[in-house]
């Protein structure tokens, strides 16, 4: 059998020689006959009526000039067209896939191969890519097979000519390339001598592979940087309350995922209060990121007002319309006072808060929502939900619900169930409620989570907790009556001697100024945590006092200027009824409790 000679039959093949076949020697001379017919009858008929010749050479007249025949591949060999592309090229027949050709290019990148020897034997490279086997399947099953972007390791040439360059101590260095291999059905001979063989051709696709990971390299680091000035502008530790027990977690999206701008902040307001934030700027990269940033920020500023949830929402909506009007972000903000059990809140488009009871009852906080912050023209209100001793709560953003296969409110209903039965600390509740909801490293979107526990407080913990209140009628005898009463209070509660008598000195300078500035009704609180001591007084008036320099000569003036002076922090506020809170507090030497 010669195998210098084989044949492709590549598509259209036997139409070519068919067509080859027709064009016969015996047609030249009839078409000749023809031709000198039709010039006699033109020249013999032309006075004559219709049938002496007028139709033959109207016919002769009406075909169309004879153009050059057009350039076919027919008189080129399969060996000229493939020897001269770049691609890489060899040809294999039978079982075995011995070698019937190798192209000028395949040859100069991994060298010359014996026709007639097994590819397994002179054909390495095509094992260690795994084409074998694929050749295998193709001569079965007579059908093209196709593998991209394989990585192809050439070894130097002895005489180090290579493109890379060469090391004094290693010598020259192996190429590396990527090449998308075809292998294609083909009948290697002619006649009776044919047998089925492979194309193997291969692309150089290094460019395109190169080009491919520059990009995801860049991605990956734009995404790096994200990511990182994320994380930055969350708060690096969160800060823990008094009262409340409180973790929060941020997941960011799979890799190839841009990160979002969820957030999420616990901000302690004085008096034993606390605000907790959570929210979601809509958006991907670095730029939904800062605007995050920029919200947070904002959003711890507008909390040390002191102003309710409403109006907090109120300043972030206009600010983010500002910052940028394309970008919308949703947030709740949320108050908790551990004197009223209970959480006041206010949301701008987002989820809806999870409250667990103690007795496993999970609720959603119910309206009201506004719209999404960056959309104006709404006037947004505060609603509360309980949150007594031995409660918990759960703030998070859309990425721990949504999915794009199902409703979101079914995302919310699995939540509370999972929510209902996780226990142990708020960061393990964190934990529990990612798994359960099938978060993983590969999810689609942010996750941000938000879990605070109110816990109830029993045997020597709850010793460290005391409230005393007492409600002053006004009058001169409200003085007197508030200071025995601070004294007797912070004598029950084993305070050291000196700051019982800052307590009963911060006491006395807040009722003083109620009594003369305020209106009633009025009332002096006392309370204990396990890490300081808070005075707070409130009345009927919504004037906030501001500190300011008394003169030598003023006889009043002075009483919040002593406030600050004695206490660690002190601190104003309007009362959602109408009328104002002034409060102080005192850090607790350590060890006390």
């Amino acid at each position: 059998m010669n195998f210098t000679r084989w044949s492709a039959r590549l598509p259209g093949t036997q139409r070519r020689a068919a067509a080859r076949a027709d064009r016969t020697p015996a047609a030249a001379p009839q078409a000749s006959a023809a031709s000198t017919a039709a010039g006699t009858g033109s020249a013999t008929g032309s006075g004559t009526g219709p049938g002496t010749g007028s139709v033959p050479a109207a016919r002769a007249e009406a075909a169309p000039a004879k153009d050059a025949e057009p350039v076919t591949l027919d008189g080129l060999s399969v060996h000229d067209i493939l020897g001269k592309v770049p691609a890489l090229a060899t040809v294999v027949y039978g079982p075995d896939h011995r070698i019937a050709y190798v192209n000028d290019a395949y040859a100069a990148l991994f060298g010359p191969r014996p026709t007639g020897t097994r590819a397994r034997d002179t054909l390495p490279e095509l094992e260690e890519l795994g084409l074998l086997p694929l050749m295998d399947q193709v001569l079965r099953s007579g059908k093209p097979r196709t593998v991209k972007s394989r990585r192809v390791t050439v070894p130097a040439p002895p005489d180090g000519t290579t493109a890379q360059p060469a090391t004094i101590d290693r010598g020259p260095r192996p190429r590396h390339g990527y090449y998308t291999f075809t292998c294609s059905p083909i009948a290697v001979g002619e006649g009776k001598d044919a047998q089925r063989g492979v194309l193997v051709f291969a692309a150089d696709v290094t460019d395109q592979v190169e080009a491919a990971e520059r990009l995801r390299v860049s991605e990956r680091r734009q995404r790096e940087a994200a990511v990182t000035l994320q994380r930055s502008l969350l708060p690096q530790e969160l800060e823990q309350p008094d009262d409340l027990r409180v973790a929060a977690t941020y997941q960011p999206g799979g890799k190839d995922t841009a990160v979002g701008g969820d957030w999420y902040d616990v901000i302690t307001l004085g008096a034993g209060r606390t605000a907790l934030v959570i929210g979601d700027v809509m958006g991907r990269g670095v730029r939904a990121a800062a605007v995050m940033g920029q919200l947070r920020t904002a959003v711890r500023a507008y909390a040390r007002l002191d102003l309710p949830p409403h109006e907090v929402l109120q300043l972030l909506d206009g600010l983010a319309a500002e910052i940028d009007a394309t970008q919308i972000a949703t947030c709740v903000y949320a108050v908790h006072d551990p004197n009223e059990g209970r959480l006041v809140y206010a949301s701008a488009g987002h989820l809806p808060i999870l409250v667990r009871d103690p007795d496993g009852t999970v609720r959603r906080a119910a309206e009201p929502t506004g719209p999404p912050l960056g959309t104006g023209g709404w006037l947004h209100t505060s609603g509360t939900v309980p949150l007594c001793p031995g409660s918990s709560a759960v703030l998070y953003t859309d990425g721990l619900v949504e999915r794009r296969d199902e409703d979101i409110d079914e995302g919310v209903a699995a939540l509370e169930r999972a929510f209902a039965g996780a226990t142990g600390s708020p960061q393990v509740m964190c934990d529990r409620l990612i798994r359960a909801l099938g978060v993983t490293q590969e999810h689609d979107d942010d996750v941000a989570v938000l879990v605070l526990q109110h816990p109830a407080r029993t045997g020597h913990d709850a010793e460290l907790f005391h409230n005393a209140a007492l409600e002053l009628l006004g009058g001169v005898e409200a003085a007197p009556r508030a200071r025995a009463f601070a004294s007797g209070v912070l004598a029950s509660w084993r305070f050291p001697t000196d700051l019982r008598d800052l307590g009963v000195l911060a006491a006395s300078e807040l009722v003083a100024n109620s009594l003369q500035h305020g209106t009633p009704p009025m009332r002096l609180r006392l309370r204990r945590t396990d890490r300081r001591l808070i005075i707070e007084v409130t009345d009927g008036d919504d004037h906030l006092p501001r500190r300011r320099r008394a003169e030598p000569a003023d006889e009043a003036g002075r009483g919040i200027s002593i406030i600050a002076t004695i206490a660690s922090s002190w601190g104003s506020r309007r009362t959602p009824g109408g009328g104002k809170a002034v409060w102080c507090e005192f850090a607790l030497p350590a060890g006390h409790g």
